[in-house]
C-alpha cells in the first residue's frame, strides 16, 4: 500500500460514509454533468442487442434506471457498488419512476456473480476504484457470458482534465491535508495510461480489448459550483475541517480559479475520457 494511499478498507468506508454522502448530497448537479456518458452507455447497449446488463459502480443508479428503462420487461439490469447511501437513493428512484432495476450492495472483487449471468457488462467512471483491478475484471468476466461485451468509461489523465484538478491547485496555499493523487493508485485517474489498462485487462481473460479516447462536453449550473467544489473530491474531503471564516475564503479563491469555466449562467467542460471496450471470450477460460 502506497503513502497516502487508502486501504480498501478505508476506501470502502469513504463510500458508505463521506464520500457516498457527498454524492447523494450533489446528486442531481452529477447526474446533469454526466448525462452524456448515460447516454452514451445506453446506446451501447442497445447497439449490442444486450438483455441482461449489469451496471458497475451504479452509484446512485442513473445509469443502471437509464439502461432498464431502455431495455423494459424483455431485459433486466443490475446496479453494483459498495456505497450503502448512494444504493439507498437509487432503489428509491428506481420505485418512484417505476423501473424495475435492481440493486447489489457488494465488491465486484469478491461478489459471488451467478456464473454467465450477463451479456454485458458497463461502468460509467465506477472501476478506477478497484484495489486489485485484475481480481476484479476476472470476476467480471466470469460473471459475463461468452462473446459478451464489456464497455466503460474512465477519465485519462489529469493533465487532459484541468476541471478535475483546479480545486486542489488553488487549495493547497491553504490547505496542507488534501490526499496526494498517485499514479495507478485506486482513484480518479487509475486508468489514464492506456497501457495499463490493456495489461489488466488481457490478465483477466477480457479478448479484444480497445481504447478509445473521447472529449465529452459536459455543463452543470454556475449557481451548483460552490457546493460541487466544497463537497467533491480530494478538496471537498478535507475543506470541512475549516472553520467559518477560513471555509468562506478558500471558496472565494475556488470560485475565482474556476472562473474560466463559467459562462453566463452555465459552468462548461471538457471530459478527457476513455471508452474501454472488450469482450469474454467465446469459449469458457
Amino acid at each position: 500500500m502506497t503513502a497516502g494511499t487508502p486501504s480498501p478498507l478505508e476506501q470502502e468506508a469513504l463510500w458508505k460514509g463521506p464520500a457516498g454522502h457527498a454524492w447523494v448530497d450533489t446528486r442531481e448537479v452529477l447526474e446533469q454533468l454526466f448525462k452524456p456518458f448515460e447516454d452514451l452507455l445506453v446506446e451501447a447497449v442497445r447497439a449490442s442487442g444486450a438483455r441482461r446488463v449489469l451496471d458497475v459502480g451504479c452509484g446512485t443508479g442513473s445509469t443502471t434506471l437509464a439502461v432498464a428503462r431502455h431495455l423494459g420487461s424483455t431485459g433486466q439490469c443490475v446496479g453494483l457498488d459498495v456505497s450503502t447511501p448512494m444504493l439507498a437513493v437509487a432503489r428509491e428512484q428506481a420505485e418512484a419512476q417505476h423501473v424495475a432495476a435492481r440493486f447489489i450492495e457488494a465488491n465486484a472483487e469478491t461478489h459471488a456473480f451467478e456464473p454467465a449471468s450477463f451479456d454485458l457488462v458497463m461502468s460509467r467512471f465506477g472501476v478506477m476504484f478497484f484495489d486489485d483491478p485484475v481480481r476484479a475484471f476476472t470476476n467480471l468476466r466470469r460473471a459475463a457470458t461468452r462473446d459478451a461485451r464489456l464497455c466503460c468509461i474512465a477519465w485519462r489523465s489529469p493533465e487532459e482534465n484541468p476541471f478535475m484538478t483546479t480545486a486542489e491547485k488553488a487549495a493547497t496555499p491553504f490547505l496542507t491535508n488534501i490526499p496526494p493523487r498517485l499514479p495507478d493508485a485506486p482513484g480518479q485517474f487509475a486508468f489514464a495510461d492506456p497501457n495499463r489498462v490493456q495489461r489488466i485487462l488481457e490478465q483477466s481473460g477480457w479478448t479484444d480489448i480497445t481504447l478509445r479516447a473521447i472529449d465529452v462536453p459536459c455543463t452543470m449550473p454556475a449557481r451548483s459550483l460552490a457546493r460541487y467544489v466544497t463537497r467533491l473530491g480530494p478538496v471537498g474531503r478535507v475543506i470541512q475541517e475549516l472553520d467559518e471564516q477560513a471555509r468562506a475564503k478558500l471558496v472565494d479563491t475556488l470560485l475565482a480559479a474556476f472562473s474560466p469555466f463559467v459562462h453566463g449562467d452555465e459552468v462548461r467542460l471538457t471530459a478527457a475520457c476513455w471508452r474501454i471496450e472488450a469482450r469474454a471470450p467465446t469459449v469458457a477460460t
